[in-house]
């Protein structure tokens, strides 16, 4: 923000620079707590830290505090010019950092998890898209320098790696217009880049959107499974009863056969003359 910049660079601080400090410093520290309180209730601390979202969440909570150390040890008077100079580069580096606390989103959005589920799972199909399109350039990025440069007199292109960003928006269908073939080889060109970009990248997005139905399918199931416990109830009930029944079972099959024995003597006491 160009006001808030500028209050900076002059060293003064309005209420409303104030007040986004005091709003940043309350949720950085309600991730804090958060982060610590998962942190002990965690069985293996290392495994815990491994965690790709946890990492994403000391890289999104330390730039905030680590920020406030280098604008401590850099007030006026402490190292000159340069200090504040090069603490200044630090900072605007780390509070590029704070955008990674759109992540956080993944904990509690399905889509952003069957995303990163998909991405794990694929990795081998996204290698093979790049593989593809990085053949693909080196196909036509001197094909369409040849035909503009020698054929078209075109300045656009004025060397193959300038023709490689060409080839890139070319084959992603962006197209944004700022390099152009003119002359008809050089359209040629474009037309066979944009054909063959288009046929490349559907071989393996097809297999990445069934991946992906397959992830998001998985979890929601995960989910429900999770919000409703009717079923491990009903379980739970169902092998008590079992255990119930057993327990019944066992008790009286002792007493039936003693009286089975009784019964048995009797008659033969009476069927036998004394």
């Amino acid at each position: 923000m160009p006001d808030i910049r500028a209050e900076e660079e002059r060293g003064e601080c309005s209420p409303k620079c104030r007040n986004l400090f005091v709003l940043e410093t309350v949720c950085v520290a309600w991730f804090s707590f958060e982060f610590l309180l998962r942190s002990l209730q965690a069985e293996s601390k290392c495994a815990f830290l491994r965690t790709p979202l946890n990492i994403i969440d000391i890289l999104a909570i330390l730039p905030f505090y680590v920020s406030l150390l280098v604008g401590l040890a850099a007030r006026p008077g402490v190292g000159g010019n340069k200090l504040l100079e090069r603490a200044g580069l630090v900072l605007r580096l780390l509070r590029a950092l704070r955008v990674l606390y759109v992540m956080r989103l993944a904990r509690h959005s399905l889509g952003l998890r069957s995303l990163g589920l998909t991405v794990r799972r694929c990795a081998r199909e996204f290698g093979l898209l790049l593989l593809f399109l990085c053949v693909a350039m080196a196909l036509f990025a001197p094909l369409v320098h040849l035909a503009e440069r020698e054929l078209g007199a075109r300045r656009d292109f004025s060397s193959v790696p300038a023709s490689y960003w060409w080839a890139v928006i070319s084959m992603t269908t962006v197209g944004y217009g700022d390099m152009v073939p003119r002359s008809l080889p050089g359209q040629v060109v474009a037309l066979s880049s944009i054909l063959s970009g288009i046929l490349l990248m559907a071989f393996p997005v097809t297999s990445i959107f069934h991946t992906f139905s397959r992830s998001y399918s998985e979890l929601k199931e995960q989910q429900q499974r999770a919000a409703s416990p009717e079923p491990a109830l009903r379980e739970d009930s169902t092998r008590s009863a079992s255990a119930t029944a057993t327990e019944e079972d066992g008790s009286q099959s002792p007493d039936g056969a003693g009286s089975a024995g009784a019964s048995s003597e009797g008659l033969w006491a009476r069927a036998v003359p004394t």
